[in-house]
């Protein structure tokens, strides 16, 4: 007898199909079968050792976050329901250009404090890890939630170039496409750069064409946070769609969103973009978050000359008071290229995070807030905090358009991505809430999406993307990785003043046919385990 039946479920299946009832049955981890109208036809039911009663309950796939921070969260926090209780099954690690693999023990070492701020120093994990094999194999001693991974473009300049704003040697271009091979052969699933972050932001456009040649011959995909979400925005996105257009690599863009003052109302000249590069045969998917503030650490704002050489070389010129000077003169006159190349609104720049519990006073406040209340200048407080804080504080920045949020969210190629960063005292509530904040707030209040077109864009599009053939539908022999939601109830619990509410109205998380939540509570499985990708 089979291990679960879930009876009379509204099915929205992930094809963007309308939604039907059915009993589906599960057993070994996949959906075995699915027995349409049931009840109404008077057949015989299907049976199990298992019964859910899923009365008013939409079973759907479950979703696909394509741009998660939880390389160590994962490793750190098995419970980890700030992604399981969202109906998250899947989240894409190694995004915007900088994680833990490959590395050496110096590299490593660079990587964890330029990222401090996005997953905690690392004190508490064993990084008994180099390559991007070796990562994933220790995924798979076990995890919340499955985990996909892409070869972080910054991480390998760092390894082979190191730090400094420079052109790659051939020599060095061969290494750096081997590495890039050997993470696909280990089971990525592509590539990411961060290019507003150093040093992956050093690199040209035709270095980072021969990386994605390697990419895609291996069948992956390339994802980059591109030059800038600001002035320059649709210059930086034309950029990435000739690159990937003539390195034949599929593109998929991280967060694309149009953001700052500059940006408002001009989404539609984006999509028009797009809509051009796909009729003429371009390969091309995006993600968004549904908020319109933005998410980083407070050292990304810097020029990147202030960055070059690494971590150390940053805090040596901030605590030099000429260079310092230089630095603030980018931020507020001329626009750094780290700030989007817009002068930096210190009023939108909200801390949520430090490393040093001392200097807790600081978040959840703007960076001018505190620096009225103290007497001193918006970059005497930033600067101070960067230097005690040793680059560790983590930002938002409240710059975004909700009508460009709600233009893009509507897309043809658009997923779903959180780019929730889950350190800090005060985190985007994007981390906790992007999935259900979808299906209550843009699916039920607003009606922006559909029922059935938002779970596509969340589970079945993303899927696609990823090469994954047994995920992203509720079909007969796919993996049983599925949620059960309330239609009119589910909703994002956090809120900017309380980030970490979990949400409500998602009852059960299945991750591989176990419950990772049960009666809305996280149960002790560790179901999640690294999906590699297929070279072809």
């Amino acid at each position: 007898m089979e291990e679960l039946v879930i009876r009379d479920a509204d099915v929205v299946d992930g094809s963007g199909d309308p939604s039907y009832r059915a009993d589906v049955v599960v057993d070994g981890g996949r959906v075995v079968s699915i027995v349409k109208e049931a009840a109404a036809a008077g057949c015989q039911r299907p049976k199990a050792r298992r019964e859910l009663d899923a009365e008013g309950l939409v079973l759907a796939p479950g979703f696909i976050d394509m741009h998660a921070h939880s390389d160590l969260a994962l490793l750190r926090d098995p419970d980890h329901s700030a992604k399981a209780a969202q109906g998250v099954t899947l989240e894409v690690l190694g995004q915007d250009g900088l994680s833990y693999a490959p590395v050496d023990d110096r590299t490593l070492g660079e990587v964890r404090r330029a990222i401090a701020g996005w997953n905690g120093p690392g004190d508490d994990i064993d990084f008994d890890w180099r390559s991007v094999g070796e990562y994933l194999d220790r995924l798979d001693r076990g995890i919340a939630v499955n985990a996909a991974y892409l070869i972080p473009q910054g991480t390998v300049r760092a390894l082979v170039v190191g730090w400094e704003d420079r052109a790659a040697t051939p020599e060095e271009l061969d290494r750096m496409r081997r590495l890039v091979a050997e993470g696909m052969e280990q089971g990525a699933v592509g590539m990411s750069s961060g290019l507003t972050y150093t040093p992956g932001m050093y690199a040209q456009g035709a270095e980072l064409t021969e990386l994605c040649r390697v990419v895609a011959s291996y069948g992956g995909y390339y994802c980059p946070h591109h030059r800038s979400y600001g002035a320059g925005a649709l210059e930086a996105y034309e950029e990435m769609v000739a690159l990937t257009r003539e390195a034949g690599c599929p593109l998929h863009l991280a967060h694309a969103t149009m953001n700052f003052g500059v940006n408002r109302g001009r989404a539609p000249e984006l999509l028009s973009l797009l809509d051009d590069a796909l009729d003429a045969g371009a390969d091309i998917s995006l993600d968004t978050y549904p908020y319109t503030p933005g998410c980083t650490t407070l050292v990304a704002l810097l020029p990147s000359w202030a960055s070059e050489g690494g971590p150390e070389e940053t805090l040596r010129r901030l605590a030099d008071e000429e260079t310092a000077e230089r630095v603030r003169h980018h931020l507020e006159v001329t626009g750094s290229d780290g700030c989007h190349g817009v002068p930096v609104e210190w009023e939108t720049i909200e801390i949520s995070g430090v490393g040093d519990p001392a200097l807790g006073g600081y978040v959840g406040r703007t960076v001018l807030e505190s620096a009225r209340e103290r007497g001193e200048s918006p970059w005497a407080v930033a600067r101070e905090l960067l230097l005690k804080d040793r680059l560790a504080p983590t930002i938002l920045q409240h710059v975004g358009h909700e009508e460009n949020v709600r233009a893009i969210m509507r897309h043809r190629v658009h997923t779903g991505g959180s780019d929730g960063i889950l350190q800090g005292a005060k985190p985007h509530p994007r981390a906790y809430g992007t999935f259900p904040h979808y299906l209550g707030h843009y699916v039920r209040e607003l009606g922006v999406l559909s029922l059935e077109e938002c779970v596509a864009h969340l589970t079945a599009r993303p899927a696609a993307r990823l090469r994954l053939p047994d995920r992203g539908l509720v079909r007969e022999g796919y993996k049983a990785d599925l949620v059960l939601f309330d239609p009119a109830t589910v909703a994002a619990g956090s809120t900017f003043a309380e980030p970490r509410t979990l949400p409500t109205g998602i009852p059960y998380v299945l991750v591989d046919g176990r419950f990772v939540i049960e009666d809305g509570r996280r149960t002790d499985a560790l179901a999640g385990r690294a999906v590699r990708g297929t070279p072809r």
